[in-house]
């Protein structure tokens, strides 16, 4: 494997698993207080629009950071919709 791709690789690695101790303490407490849904919908399609270029180019370091990251990105946003829905509500 060739220093280009290491790098890569390491920088998917630290800006993938950089995200997971928000992404597991909005799934673990479901207080998504603070958190921007507007900023969060932008993030999941940019990491859709980053998976979907990394498959186009049959980059690896590109398609794993986006395809791992993808999955709690879509669960944080699930919860801030279903949260500010519920604040609708009045509940």
């Amino acid at each position: 494997m060739d220093l280009v791709r290491v790098l890569g690789l390491a920088a998917a690695a630290f800006t993938t698993f950089s995200f997971f101790p928000q992404a597991v303490k909005v799934i673990r407490t479901r207080n998504t207080e603070g958190i921007s849904l507007v900023m969060y919908l932008m993030f999941n399609i940019g990491i859709t629009l980053w998976l979907i270029y990394g498959i186009m180019l049959n980059d690896l370091p590109i398609i794993l950071a986006n395809a791992i990251t993808l999955f709690p990105a879509l669960t944080v946003l699930f919860l801030v919709v279903k949260s500010k829905a519920g604040r609708g509500k009045g509940e």
